[in-house]
Order: C-alpha cells, then structure tokens, then sequence
C-alpha cells in the first residue's frame, strides 16, 4: 500500500519560515518524481516544485529563490523549505510521487497559513 504522509504545515507570520516535509512507503522511492504542490481556496492545484529521480530540480516562478525542495532517498523522504513566506502562499500542500507516466500518488495535504 502507498502512503505519502505530509507534516510540518501550521500558522506562520509574514516573512517566516516553515520546512514540510513528507514520508513515502510502499514505493521504490529512489525511482520516483517527486513534486509539492498547492491548492489555494477557489483555485486549481499548482506545481510548486519539483525534483526528478536524477536530482533535477523545477521550481513555480512565485517560488523561486525563496523555497527549496530536498529529498533523501535513504530514509524516502521530500522536504520543501520554505522561506519568506507570503499571504498568497496560503494553500494545502501535496506531496506527489510519480513514475513515468505509469504511476501517480499523492499525499492528503497540509495547511500552510500566511497570516499576521
């Protein structure tokens, strides 16, 4: 069975920092895509960053330079820093894994709330 588990979302104050991270099982995770992405209320779920099996980093233009995506295959995890954070990031986060196009999992999301 596929578990993606997310945590480290929460209340966090303009400018601040928080660090999500999410925790795969029942997958050869060192195969996999892996990918946060953001659903804001009313709006569609968007990529926020992105790393391949290869190390190759994608990252949403109202992220970068501000957020980092990291991953460790030895304990199958992804993590997502994030720094200066801002209202409009105010979303749930979703870890994603993939694999080709054979295989899609996601993570049943944590809230992220940019607010003073």
């Amino acid at each position: 069975q596929v578990q993606l588990v997310e945590s480290g979302g929460g209340l966090v104050q303009p400018g601040g920092s928080l660090r999500l991270s999410c925790a795969a099982s029942g997958i050869h995770f060192r195969f996999y895509d892996m990918g946060w992405y953001r659903q804001a209320l009313g709006k569609q779920r968007e990529l926020v960053a992105r790393m391949t099996n290869k190390g190759s980093t994608t990252y949403a233009d109202s992220v970068k330079g501000r957020f980092t995506i990291s991953r460790d295959n030895s304990k199958s995890t992804v993590n997502l820093q994030m720094n200066s954070l801002k209202p409009e990031d105010t979303a749930v986060y979703y870890c994603n894994a993939s694999y080709l196009h054979l295989h899609n999992y996601w993570g049943q999301g944590t809230q992220v709330t940019v607010s003073s």
